[in-house]
């Protein structure tokens, strides 16, 4: 990878639409750019992260580390030349505090079918 040499990069949601495609520096680091993911998220889909920290992104079968830059994490540079390198954005479910989590547990249990098959 030269050392100027722009990436272009896009993300790919879980739903199969496209963040990008845009153009990055090899020195990058992750997390910046989780935050331009972040920025860029389609208001009103489900799902959105709240943080950095809700989202992995997946390169080549790659979780990609936060504090890597896109040069450490050896990002391949596209077969084509001037090829769009597509990441795959993983958004976290959203873990719940104790409060909520014991207000699910107080719920009435609905009655359930007691079929056994002999």
């Amino acid at each position: 990878m030269a050392g100027g040499e722009l990436l272009e990069l896009k993300f790919r949601l879980n739903d199969g639409t496209d963040i990008g495609p845009h153009k990055y520096a090899p020195a990058a680091t992750i997390a910046t750019l989780k935050e331009n993911i972040l920025a860029k998220w389609p208001q009103g889909k489900e799902n959105a992260p709240k943080t950095i920290n809700d989202m992995k992104l997946i390169n080549a079968g790659r979780i990609l580390e936060n504090n890597k830059t896109l040069a450490d994490s050896r990002v391949p540079v596209g077969e084509v030349p001037g090829g769009v390198i597509t990441m795959l954005v993983v958004v976290h479910p959203q873990l719940l505090n104790k409060k909520e989590e014991k207000q699910l547990t107080d719920l009435p249990k609905k009655d359930r079918c007691s079929c056994t098959i002999m």
